[in-house]
């Protein structure tokens, strides 16, 4: 048994010797490819997973900036329109790439509530990513109220 052992070890020396020779690495010849593709393969996904992230991102950031303008424009029309400035917000929405999926008026509260979308590009189609939804809301701007212009009495700003 322990020649045969030692056939074995003899015969594998030998042949590392015979690669050695020919200009060989032995059992390694080729790793450093393997590890290079390997490393290479996950950069790319690296890479691609960054490139849709970015991508989700900047359609939030695109809805978001849709939907302010579109609850802005809205609450400048508040008390003129008769639907409450909601036409002049999809037409805004539009005008930005988004979609107005929603524009309800609070009469008591002078407000107006938008909520736009925007499609989410640069992903492959069978990614489940819905469209980047935002949510605003807008009012006119008022002047604090004082005692004076109140009619409640008091005395007059500046005495």
């Amino acid at each position: 048994m322990r020649e045969r052992g030692g056939r074995r070890r003899r015969w594998a020396r030998a042949r590392a010797d015979r690669s050695a020779a020919a200009g060989g690495f032995g059992a390694d010849a080729g790793s450093a490819t393997v590890w290079l593709l390997a490393l290479a393969m996950l950069g790319t996904a690296v890479f691609a997973g960054t490139l849709a992230v970015g991508a989700v991102v900047t359609a939030r950031h695109r809805a978001e900036s849709a939907a302010d303008l579109a609850a802005l424009a809205a609450a400048d029309r508040l008390l003129l329109d008769a639907d409450g400035g909601c036409a002049r917000a999809a037409g805004i929405a539009t005008a930005q790439g988004a979609v107005l999926v929603s524009c309800a008026v609070d009469q008591a509260a002078d407000a107006v509530e938008v909520v736009a979308e925007v499609p989410v590009g640069g992903l492959p189609p069978h990614l489940p990513v819905g469209p980047a939804r935002a949510r605003a809301r807008a009012g006119p701007l008022r002047a604090p109220v004082t005692a004076a212009e109140d009619g409640l009495g008091g005395a007059a700003a500046g005495s």
